[in-house]
């Protein structure tokens, strides 16, 4: 390990409070002041991880097989490029159908660093680095996925914020060295992450539905709009535009994704596949003959109700249990200061907004915000509102 001694501002007493806080082992041979981190891909993961260690007072090397790519993360902040110091741990910040080959050259090149990849996908990952390195070097070999990024790729679009809040994955093999998954567990937090550690194949099974057939999903949607006239494009409201704000995403990218993750993809689309087909068929038999078509409205309203309780199960705020928000809409003119007029007046009448989304009217300049609060509140909220000059609408 190297000397990590005046790496970090933190000092001794505020890293041993910093560890005892997330319950890290003060002891481990890995939990050093400030370990040095080497980044290997500076895109936009690697180059926000980059900058969120940075300014945590950890020494950050780069790495990218492109020099321009390399030399503007280190321009923006994220590190400095690399001087071939032996790093403590190593983020392998490849695209996923090469991750597994960068693992294991940096497991060769540095043999006391321990190596995570933060590939989307990880039991192909880790499948393909078993058959790449030796046994013996299995040990420091950490699978992990920062679940968290943008529309935008490379390293211009980095943010040290980037992780805040949001969770990491760390999955690590059998053959892991407890110690090592400590490590990036602790760098992980460092970023602001919440880490979660659970198996290779229970993390694809997982984001295969909460991630991946919803990136389809969004990408099949968003196909549909390509030939409509414009007239029927001008339409578009909060629906679509939900719907697939995700559909903007790299084509390569989630390629690489998707195929890597096939075996836990693919089974839930034939899921997908078969309640859309059912819906389909019903939507068919009523199109044909609506007296006729006995069921077939029980079939589309299953399936909606089906949605309903599966969207009560996604997490509140800050991970807590799911709750049922009142909302109030607020039209609000598209002129410089009009939300930071509508926040102050909401803040002056004492009330927390615990969620809002925000649609541009159509034909006007204005836009329609939905605030959402606690439904004890509502009606405060909208007198205060109301008095301050605003049209409310529920």
């Amino acid at each position: 390990m190297s000397d990590s001694s005046g790496l970090s501002s933190r000092g001794s007493e505020a890293e041993e409070a910093y560890r005892n806080q997330r319950g890290l082992d003060t002891g481990s041979p890995y939990s050093t002041l400030g370990p040095t981190v080497r980044i290997v891909g500076t895109g936009l993961i690697g180059a926000s991880i980059g900058l969120a260690l940075s300014h945590k007072g950890f020494r950050v090397l780069l790495s990218d097989p492109s020099p321009t790519a390399q030399a503007l993360a280190a321009d923006l902040g994220a590190g400095r490029i690399d001087d071939d110091t032996a790093p403590d741990a190593i983020f392998v910040a490849a695209p996923p159908d090469v991750a597994a080959t960068v693992v294991a050259e940096q497991l060769k090149r540095w043999p006391s660093a321990v190596v995570a990849d933060v590939a989307s996908v990880k039991q192909q990952v880790a499948d393909a680095v078993r058959t790449l390195v030796p046994p013996e070097q299995l040990h420091r070999y950490v699978g992990s996925h920062p679940m968290a990024g943008r529309e935008r790729s490379g390293a211009v679009a980095a943010q040290a914020d980037l992780f805040e809040g949001r969770t990491w994955v760390v999955c690590p093999q059998q053959e892991t060295d407890p110690q090592a998954v400590q490590l990036i567990q602790e760098l992980a937090h460092a970023t602001g992450a919440a880490v979660e550690t659970m198996p290779a194949d229970e993390h694809d099974a997982a984001v295969a539905v909460v991630s991946h057939v919803p990136q389809l999903a969004a990408s099949i949607v968003a196909a549909q709009l390509r030939d409509l006239p414009d007239a029927a494009i001008a339409l578009s409201g909060s629906g679509i535009r939900d719907v697939t704000r995700i559909a903007a995403s790299d084509p390569m990218l989630w390629t690489q994704i998707l195929a890597g993750n096939a075996a836990a993809v693919a089974p839930v689309l034939d899921r997908v596949v078969e309640q859309l087909g059912a819906v389909a068929r019903s939507l068919g038999r009523l199109a044909a003959d609506s007296t006729a078509a006995e069921g077939s409205r029980g079939e589309v309203a299953r399936l909606i109700s089906d949605g309903q309780l599966g969207h009560a199960r996604i997490p509140g705020k800050h991970g807590a249990a799911p709750a049922t928000y009142a909302t109030v809409i607020v039209p609000i003119p598209d002129e410089p200061g009009a939300f930071a007029r509508l926040f102050n007046d909401v803040g002056d009448a004492g009330i927390n907004l615990e969620d809002l989304r925000m649609e541009h009217g159509v034909g006007a300049m204005v836009g329609l915000v939905e605030l959402s609060v606690l439904p004890g509140v509502v009606d405060r909220l909208r007198d205060v509102l109301e008095d301050k000059g605003w049209s409310v609408h529920e």
